[in-house]
């Protein structure tokens, strides 16, 4: 799973630009020809946005508006969103898009995608379900204070930067309890199981010593070359605010859902319990997936591919010589000591150790390749309960900081190590490092293109990777081979349940079991999924539709290329031009073969 990258956060803010005038460029395509008045839109929209959203510009290595956090869950946030999406779609609509060929189609395509898909969200009210124990700008600040994420501590301006961010904050955690407020009126409101975890993780921030608060780390690991001034005003500074800022707002956001908020949410867990929630789900799988299934249909996918799935898992019994059925071998491989480690460390270590072997391995099938490092670090305690198994932060791409896969080592003996190599290929080699490192590194795309995305192509390609395990060299160990496996049923089981929560009315009870059924899982991270999937409907199902399709165009490359096929210039293909629709990267592919036939 991709986060941390807060482009893509912003996404489910419901994510725009408002006016700048600093960044303002008035054309149409009479001063030139479309595809370079397309050029400037696109700029122009991602230029305003970046003033619009700061932390989306600090993920990019862009400082200048590091001071700041935009208040996306205000009233004039949302206003300035719906006009900008309306404007530069009736800017675009100027465009004669026949007369558009190569990266200016697909640019042309994307933009116009976003600026419909957004317009068609704003009838849907998710401003107001702010908060959940999985989706956490609460949580996320935490990580940025920190020093932990993409907010830099290197000089002193960075330092008081966050001083004007903790300000901004201050605005946002208010506005989030409003937010909350409003909900609770309309019966808008999260499922009260999940609430019931966010209070934990505020009250993590809640210490009686600010020596003691994740916010006061970057003051411990103050750089040496500070003078001494700096380093008194700037721990004076960090003192006060956390004291008389930070840590009051976390108690007031904890106080108003302990006290008010739990006993106003709700005791059912889908979507499709809130007003308008059938279509806010069809909604969701459309923007999830960027395809027109249903709900019907998806659900369908996902009988069909476990299925598949155990059958498949049978032949590696099999393999290892196991007498019983399916249900025993995974009691087998959840429960035998050999699988499993005795301290988070060797876990977290573990990981480390086979990043360079995988890297060497990459030449097999792969001609493109990230220049940005990347680092393997455990997730924070003060979230890790909550956390899936692995998650990818996105680097800068000059450099400046790497990504990270971020392994989680809560409850050790729920992370079996079977499960390790085809998590590592997720999300770092060839995954997701891969996929958005090179993309970002993409200087010739839009830069809507290099720092955007869509959740089925990135988590898609993501399961794709996991499956080029043999290819590339691992998956030698079948218990490795049956986590590859496992993994893979987990994306399918994950279109059943998403489904099954959201728009057949299954309860939490009804996902757990079918979950205990159908794979090889313990209970830490049964729940924590299951819970995952009720806080952020149709996320899960891009991992498999993605990877169905990014197989499927494969499939039909080989058959139609037959001794042609070349599997190092079909991931080129895939990757050069950032992520996709599913439906442009299909005719894209298309395009590839016939030109090639």
């Amino acid at each position: 799973m991709k986060i941390l990258n807060f482009g893509c956060l912003a996404a489910a803010f419901l994510f725009v630009a408002c006016s700048s005038d600093t960044a303002s460029v008035t054309t149409s395509p009479a001063d030139g020809t479309d595809a370079e008045y397309l050029a400037q839109l696109v700029e122009e929209f991602y230029a305003r946005e970046l003033e619009m959203n700061p932390l989306n510009a600090t993920q990019i290595g862009d400082d200048r508006f590091d001071d700041r956090i935009a208040n996306f869950y205000g009233p004039e946030y949302l206003a300035a969103t719906e006009a900008m999406n309306r404007e530069f779609l009736n800017r675009l609509k100027e465009i004669d898009a026949s007369e558009l060929q190569g990266q200016d189609w697909l640019t042309y395509e994307a933009f116009k995608l976003d600026r419909e898909m957004a317009i068609e969200g704003e009838q849907f009210a998710g401003h107001l379900q702010p908060v959940s124990q999985f989706f956490s700008i609460p949580n996320f600040f935490v990580q940025l204070g920190s020093g932990a994420s993409i907010h830099p501590f290197s000089t002193v301006k960075n330092y008081d930067d966050f001083l004007g961010r903790i300000d901004d904050y201050m605005v946002l955690n208010q506005q989030m309890i409003d937010n909350m407020k409003q909900g609770a009126k309309q019966g808008i409101v999260q499922p009260r199981i999940l609430m019931a975890k966010v209070i934990p993780q505020l009250e993590s921030q809640i210490v009686d010593s600010v020596e003691d608060s994740a916010f006061y780390r970057p003051i411990k690991n103050m750089p040496e070359d500070f003078s001494e001034d700096d380093r008194e005003r700037l721990t004076s500074a960090y003192k006060v605010a956390i004291s008389e800022k930070v840590i009051p707002a976390y108690k007031q956001l904890k106080n108003f859902i302990s006290d008010e908020y739990l006993s106003a949410s709700r005791e059912s867990v889908g979507l499709s319990e809130l007003p308008n929630g059938d279509a806010w789900y069809q909604y969701m799988i459309k923007l999830r997936t960027t395809t027109d299934l249903s709900a019907d249909e998806v659900h369908q996918i996902g009988l069909d591919e476990v299925a598949r799935i155990h059958d498949e898992m049978l032949s590696v019994m099999e393999e290892v010589g196991f007498d019983g059925d399916l249900t025993d071998f995974f009691d087998f491989v959840n429960s035998d000591d050999q699988f499993y480690f005795d301290e988070a460390d060797q876990l977290i270590q573990g990981y480390r150790d086979m990043s360079a072997h995988i890297e060497s391995l990459a030449p097999k099938i792969f001609d493109v390749f990230p220049k940005t490092d990347f680092e393997v670090r455990r997730v924070e305690p003060f979230r890790e309960k909550s956390a899936s198994g692995g998650a990818y932060s996105s680097g800068t791409p000059d450099g400046s900081r790497p990504g990270v896969f971020y392994a989680n080592a809560y409850d050790i003996k729920a992370r079996p190590k079977w499960s390790m190599e085809s998590l590592f290929l997720h999300e770092a080699i060839p995954g997701h490092h891969f996929q958005i490192s090179i993309q970002q590194e993409l200087e010739s795309l839009p830069r809507f293109r290099r720092f955007g995305g869509y959740t089925a192509y990135i988590e898609g390609w993501g399961l794709y990777a996991e499956s080029l395990g043999k290819e590339l060299g691992v998956y030698t160990d079948p218990y490795q081979y049956f986590g590859a496996l496992n993994a893979e049923l987990w994306r399918a089981i994950r279109l059943v349940v998403d489904t099954g929560i959201h728009a057949k009315n299954w309860t939490r009870s009804e996902v757990l079991d079918y979950m205990y059924a159908n794979s090889a899982v313990k209970e830490a991270r049964a729940v924590s999924e299951a819970e995952r999937f009720m806080a952020i409907p149709g996320q899960a199902l891009a991992y498999k539709i993605g990877q169905l399709k990014i197989r499927e165009l494969r499939d039909r490359a080989e058959l139609a290329l037959g001794e042609k096929f070349d599997v190092k210039a079909f991931h080129r293909l895939v990757l050069i031009d950032g992520a996709l629709p599913l439906s442009l990267l299909e005719m894209k592919v298309n395009r590839w073969i016939d030109d090639q036939t």
